[in-house]
């Protein structure tokens, strides 16, 4: 067994950042919180955010001395972004185009991730994190029968990992949520969030805590590292888009409609690079869980976050999640937690709520916007299956206490009625409080009479952790879920399964009915005795009346002494694999590279590293680069998973191929369509390419986080200057980039296309390193660069 202990820290500006900012701890001590909470509840205060932690004056100062430099009325999200800069009054601040280096509050990380990122971590020899940070076990947890039995063969199958990350959390500093404990957005915005808080996440679903008034962001695990290093994160100054709401939200129309139609408009690249703020008179119908549900699914437009301004809702919840402090801290600073008059956006949306209508995004893509009324029809003619098999809710985007009740809400009326679901249904609790709490008032009961089998306090089903039995990989079947995504086989590895998107009150309807033509505003159900009845709007309370009940402890506290604390990584798993430094970049051009695979369309981060059950190799980055790109399409053949060997002429799977070009010192590349990595933030998407010998990523436009992840690796992610040039790229080509000697911010790079007919042709290359993220490449990875300075 590998031991792994702490080792000096060596650079002095980390030593410096590390001592001042280890001043906060994890973020995880006991303050005051109101009398109406039980002995229970103050048993697990220990977890939430101090209010002693949060620093409103510094986040004044610096907005008052980037006001005075710009000169203008500032939107919320720049108050925010520009409140945490590193140096307010000398960056360069220029939305779409500069990098700021700012100071984020916090990290959070979720299993999945947290094992490269805590690998990533022990690599830099650090001692301890410098900010507080958290790791949250919700992603390993595969639904199979229901929450109690699942999760406890979970935490057999899974020992080797939770005890790695329990340990390493504890020897670093690091607080850390059991398996059970839930969804790491749920247990983040019951936590951690609050007004003006700059929070990171290894996690795409990140902007979660947008909800409660933060700007909270979805990154790769070398990012985290930097910010628990201590050290500046960077991120391109983000435009920002308005969206107005004015209305009132009523009926069947739910939180959810609103960010359905916003995807509907935006596209799934069209908040790539800004930040959507929501605003107007609208807001305040809207509950604080409701305004984390719509920046949740933030993350389906490309944007780099959401947020909405701090009110009286985010003051009602922090009161009910016993951080009233926080509460009445952020009313004393509310100006600088609200846009000023009059600023101004890149992008203004409209929507009227009172106007809106209930929404299903689907199949295949979450930005297909159906209104609810119209999906029916459009399914018959589109050849969807019009049979719902299973009706899904839950998710870290639909998971609240509100979206329990509205749900159980329907259900309770078709009990009465004597009428269950026709399709499967699954109940998803956000976070352990919710599950107690639901069950406490009875919504659990209801949806268990009703049909539904309450699944653990995880993902679950959303991120692919479905052991689904009712339908045979390939056959044609519909599922509706309140989940966020729902590209291709992400659910049930089933291709087939047309997935739809929407909110829980509308998955339970359809549920009820079985079927896509059901419109739960004008249609009627039949009982059991031929009685027509129609569903009357859901109700639910927006909290609890008697408070939360927390439910069982499942936090763990990181020691105050870790000296003795041993990490174990076994050389013989096939789980866990500490990490080798990858390469240094050699000074010279890339020359007569193969193509791995010219992948034709959608290309997200589940097409280039499945999860399912490949998460059980996340931290094990070997076996887990055996999934590499086996859900893409190679264009070649319209064929997943089958690319042609261009030394041998014979035909494999991509990863096996791609080791034969790595083990025969073949460099290569992949090309690649529109949004390449769209999708969840997974670093293992560019973590296997340069495992197994990739150079660069060529493609016509990058999603944000993938394309900082594959610069943090040392990887080159270019596009093509003009996207047509896409077409020129034959699978057999050979391609050599030039002028990586000169390498330089805004200073394109040249493509030397060789035909396997002996003709050649140029194409020119864009890039967006900066000055810092082209020193990553010359070393190798960000890692490495970080190793150099110490």
């Amino acid at each position: 067994m590998h031991h792994l202990s702490s080792t000096r820290l060596n650079c002095p500006h980390l030593v410096m950042c590390y001592c001042l900012i280890l001043a906060l701890g994890t973020g995880a001590r006991r303050f005051h919180v109101s009398a109406v909470f039980s002995a229970k509840a103050k048993v697990a205060m220990s977890r939430f955010e101090p209010s002693s932690s949060i620093n409103y004056e510094k986040l004044h100062e610096n907005i008052n001395i980037v006001r005075r430099r710009l000169n203008r009325p500032l939107t919320l999200s720049e108050k925010i972004v520009y409140g945490h800069l590193d140096d307010p009054a000398g960056q360069e601040i220029d939305r779409g185009r500069t990098y700021l280096r700012l100071r984020p509050d916090r990290v959070g990380m979720q299993d999945a991730t947290a094992q490269m990122a805590m690998l990533q971590f022990i690599s830099s020899g650090l001692p301890k994190v410098a900010v507080p940070s958290t790791i949250h076990c919700d992603h390993l947890i595969e639904a199979q029968i229901g929450g109690a039995q699942d999760l406890q063969r979970a935490k057999e199958v899974n020992q080797e990992v939770y005890n790695f990350l329990a340990t390493a959390a504890a020897k670093y500093g690091v607080g850390f949520w059991k398996p059970g404990s839930g969804i790491i957005h749920q247990i983040i915005l019951e936590n951690y969030a609050y007004p003006g808080v700059m929070l990171i996440g290894t996690d795409s679903h990140t902007p979660n805590g947008g909800g409660l008034g933060g700007i909270c962001i979805g990154v790769g695990g070398a990012d985290a590292v930097d910010v628990m290093a201590g050290i500046p994160w960077e991120l391109k100054c983000p435009k920002v888009i308005g969206v107005r709401l004015t209305g009132t939200l009523s009926g069947w129309t739910s939180p959810k409609d609103v960010i359905l139609k916003v995807a509907g408009i935006l596209t799934v690249k069209g908040g790539t690079g800004a930040i959507v703020e929501y605003h107007g008179p609208g807001v305040d119908s809207i509950s604080c869980t409701g305004m984390a549900t719509i920046c949740n699914m933030g993350a389906e437009i490309g944007a780099t976050t959401s947020v909405f301004p701090y009110n009286h809702r985010m003051k009602t919840y922090l009161e009910k999640t016993g951080r009233g402090e926080i509460g009445s801290l952020a009313d004393q600073f509310k100006d600088d937690l609200v846009p000023d008059k009059d600023c101004e956006y890149d992008q203004i949306i409209e929507i009227n709520l009172s106007e809106l209508k209930p929404h299903i995004n689907g199949p295949f893509t979450p930005d297909l916007a159906h209104p609810v009324s119209e999906v029916g029809a459009i399914a018959k003619k589109s050849g969807w299956p019009l049979e719902v098999k299973v009706g899904l809710i839950g998710s870290c985007t639909n998971s609240s206490y509100e979206d329990m009740g509205r749900a159980a809400s329907l259900a309770k009326q078709a009990l009465d009625k004597g009428l269950k679901c026709k399709a499967q249904f699954t109940v998803t609790p956000g976070s352990e409080q919710i599950r107690a709490t639901i069950e406490r008032d009875g919504y659990a009961k209801i949806l268990r009479d009703v049909g539904g089998v309450v699944l653990a306090n995880a993902c679950g089903p959303c991120i692919g952790q479905w052991d689904r039995k009712d339908v045979k990989k390939g056959e044609k079947n519909t599922i509706v879920t309140s989940f966020n995504r729902n590209f291709t086989a992400r659910n049930d590895a089933n291709p087939a399964t047309h997935a739809f998107v929407t909110s829980p009150e509308i998955v339970t309807a359809l549920a009820l009915a079985g079927t896509l033509n059901f419109n739960p505003e004008t249609d009627y159900l039949t009982t059991p005795n031929g009685e027509k009845f129609k569903l009357e709007a859901p109700t639910g309370d927006e909290l609890p009346s008697r408070d939360f009940d927390p439910g069982q402890d499942t936090y763990q506290h990181p020691p105050a002494e870790s000296s003795s604390v041993k990490v174990d990584v076994n050389p013989a798993s096939n789980r866990l694999q500490l990490l080798e430094p990858f390469d240094k970049w050699h000074g010279k051009d890339l020359e007569n590279m193969r193509i791995l695979i010219k992948v034709k369309g959608k290309c997200t981060t589940d097409h280039i590293s499945a999860a399912g059950p490949w998460l059980k190799f996340r931290g094990h980055l070997d076996n887990i680069s055996n999934n590499l790109l086996i859900g893409a399409v190679n264009i070649e053949n319209d064929a997943v998973n089958k690319v042609k060997n261009q030394l041998t002429g014979e035909y494999g799977g991509v990863p096996d191929v791609a080791r034969q070009y790595k083990a025969s010192g073949v460099n290569w590349v992949v090309v690649g369509d529109e949004n390449y990595g769209e999708g969840s933030s997974r670093e293992h998407a560019a973590l296997e390419p340069r495992h197994l010998g990739g150079r660069a990523i060529i493609v016509k436009s990058f999603a944000r986080i993938h394309e900082t992840n594959l610069k943090k690796q040392g990887l080159l992610p270019l596009t093509f200057a003009n996207p047509q040039d896409y077409d020129r790229i034959r699978p057999d080509d050979k391609i050599s980039i030039t002028g990586l000697k000169s390498l330089a911010p805004g200073k394109q790079l040249t493509a030397e296309i060789k035909h396997s007919d002996g003709s050649q042709e140029s194409i020119s290359l864009n890039h967006t390193f900066n000055e810092t993220q082209i020193e990553w490449f010359k070393a190798g990875s960000a890692l490495n660069r970080m190793k150099e300075l110490q």
